[in-house]
């Protein structure tokens, strides 16, 4: 059985930096795709950024684009995303996710495997 285990989340502040982690046990991802989304209340889940198995090819959401860095470390089984300079609008729950393809992709119907997310506030 897959499990994600994300953490890092917390209460913040605007400008603040934090890294989430996705632990990922019961298969070994290093020849998948990986992915974080995050929901904030009332919204829909929407893609934050994705990453080949190699971690060579990411992609990443306008809104995030340049203050958020994701990675993986295939060697112990996890996912990062470096978040800088958090703003209030990226208040949300994250959700990591593992595709069975290794293409990177912006859409929730394309990953197989999804955490139960972590929860990250920001106070301005």
């Amino acid at each position: 059985q897959v499990q994600l285990v994300e953490s890092g989340g917390g209460l913040v502040q605007a400008g603040d930096s934090l890294r989430l982690s996705c632990a990922v046990s019961g298969r070994t991802v290093s020849s998948n795709a990986m992915g974080w989304f995050r929901q904030a209340p009332g919204k829909a889940r929407e893609f934050v950024a994705s990453i080949n198995s190699n971690g060579r090819i990411t992609r990443y959401s306008e809104s995030v684009k340049g203050r958020f860095t994701i990675a993986r470390d295939n060697a112990k089984n996890t996912l990062y995303l470096q978040v800088n300079s958090v703003k209030p609008e990226d208040a949300a729950v994250y959700y990591c996710a593992v595709r069975r393809k290794d293409y990177t992709s912006p859409f929730r119907g394309d990953y197989d495997y999804w955490g139960q997310g972590t929860q990250v506030t920001v106070s301005s």
